[in-house]
């Protein structure tokens, strides 16, 4: 996280960028306020953002991001429809596949390898509001990431749902599926998320 910090502030600036954010080493996990905090705004931040860049550490100049790890972790579920904009750079900081575009998002290649790489349509990749549609879909795409702690999974999802709810680590993954289903239920009055089944 920390090594990677003076070439993304790089880029940042070559951008004419004279703020940055990083998410690997700007939250302070030794606050359990600041963590709930974060939890719950980072979609925002994401959204509201002007350009997210994401580094591809395990992606070669001449590979392809469909087999990338960044898109079978759980957090980065949301770093992908939440940003208008959004570039992706290489293990060497080369930006992906030298297209020179300013948002990757709007390029049909890169588009096509997002979807295979993903499972989400690129509608939702390029034109993504959070809320309680589409609950299903969006159950189905957290369920093939993987989290470090298993609740995880469920609290990367409070941003894309757009709910507001506490943050319990040492809950298990169930229960936080179950708060998470009660208040997408209470709201949109879907059932058909109980249909839902994900990766056991």
């Amino acid at each position: 996280g920390f090594r990677k910090a003076p070439i993304f502030l790089h880029v940042a600036l070559e951008r004419d960028y004279l703020w940055a954010w990083s998410d690997t080493c700007c939250i302070d996990k030794h606050s359990v306020n600041e963590v709930q905090e974060t939890i719950l705004s980072m979609f925002a931040w994401y959204r509201q953002s002007a350009l997210t860049i994401v580094y591809l550490c395990d992606v070669a100049d001449t590979d392809s991001l469909v087999n990338s790890e960044w898109f079978h972790r759980g957090w980065t579920l949301q770093e992908l429809p939440a940003p208008r904009t959004i570039l992706f750079y290489t293990r060497d900081w080369s930006l992906y596949k030298n297209i020179a575009s300013s948002n990757h998002k709007t390029d049909a290649v890169v588009l096509d390898e997002l979807e295979t790489a993903t499972g989400i349509e690129s509608r939702f990749l390029t034109n993504f509001s959070s809320g309680m549609d589409n609950a299903r879909l969006k159950l189905q795409w957290a369920s093939m990431r993987r989290t470090t702690r298993p609740e995880d999974i469920l609290y990367s999802l409070f941003g894309i749902f757009d709910v507001r709810l506490p943050i319990l680590y040492g809950e298990s993954a169930e229960k936080a599926l179950g708060r998470l289903l009660v208040e997408i239920i209470s709201v949109s009055g879907d059932v058909s998320v109980l249909d839902w089944i994900g990766e056991s």
